[in-house]
């Protein structure tokens, strides 16, 4: 029975310092806000889908639509 208790004791004393841990991380650290940039393909906003390649070639960012000509 004593081996149980010290068991419990020592699994309970590291669940302690693993909360007083992340307390200290709550209290003391502040995160930083920072601007993010997201790149979102023309593709995607036309509503297109992708066009299948080969694998390890590199998409193009361009429509598969051609372009209206100018008026004259």
């Amino acid at each position: 029975m004593p081996t149980l208790f010290r068991l419990l004791i020592t699994l309970v004393f590291l669940g302690g310092l693993a909360y007083a841990g992340m307390f200290a991380l709550v209290s003391f650290v502040e995160p930083e806000p920072k601007e993010v940039a997201v790149r979102i393909p023309t593709r995607e906003l036309l509503g297109e889908t992708a066009p299948t390649r080969p694998a390890g070639l590199p998409t193009p960012n361009v429509t598969s639509t051609p372009a209206e000509a100018p008026a004259q």
